[in-house]
């Protein structure tokens, strides 16, 4: 179990960072970058919520609510997407959906984290970077109150929108730079 934990762990991490390559392309060229920043947007929020489930089922203390509250954001995070990409909204009250959805899992990694300090000889500064990421990523929260108001354009965004954008530091480099770490922190299988 371990050991596909550690394959997700390296998978999810190169989905995030490609997701945020792709956003900073986009930004620079346009494109098809901006679509595909959408979908590895849903795809790593799906492997979030794997990667929350696959620890927990290789013995991670976490209680298993929290894995419930990682799934239901990987669930929010796909709504997002599709918002997006089916033109139902614009690219700014969508990622108001993801980064709340990205907030919900960046709960389950600091209780990952926090719980695992507990009895784990894991490496320390790896659950520090834990919790750092889901912190940041628990600054999407901030953003809850703009989906209510249909805020739907950065020029007429109020400026605490902005604070809730540093969120997606925590979800597309810090998150999956700890999932990089986990990986390589899991036990190598003797062979």
């Amino acid at each position: 179990m371990r050991r596909s934990l550690g394959g997700l762990a390296i998978v999810h991490g190169i989905v995030g960072l490609v997701t945020c390559l792709s956003l900073i392309v986009f930004y620079i060229v346009e494109g098809p970058f901006g679509a595909i920043n959408d979908v590895g947007n849903a795809v790593l929020g799906v492997l979030s919520a794997g990667l929350a489930w696959m620890s927990w089922r290789s013995g991670a203390r976490c209680p298993a609510a929290f894995v419930g509250i990682a799934a239901v954001g990987a669930a929010i995070t796909v709504v997002g997407s599709y918002l997006v990409l089916s033109d139902a909204t614009g690219f700014f009250l969508a990622g108001l959906v993801s980064s709340v959805g990205f907030a919900l899992i960046g709960v389950w990694l600091i209780a990952v984290n926090h719980w695992s300090a507990a009895d784990s000889p894991g490496p320390r500064r790896l659950r520090t970077a834990g919790l750092v990421a889901g912190a940041v990523m628990a600054l999407g929260f901030i953003n809850a109150p703009g989906i209510a108001m249909g805020l739907d354009g950065m020029d007429t965004a109020p400026a605490w929108t902005f604070l809730g954008g540093f969120s997606w530091a925590g979800t597309y480099l810090l998150f999956p730079i700890w999932s990089l770490r986990l990986a390589r922190a899991l036990p190598r299988r003797q062979g």
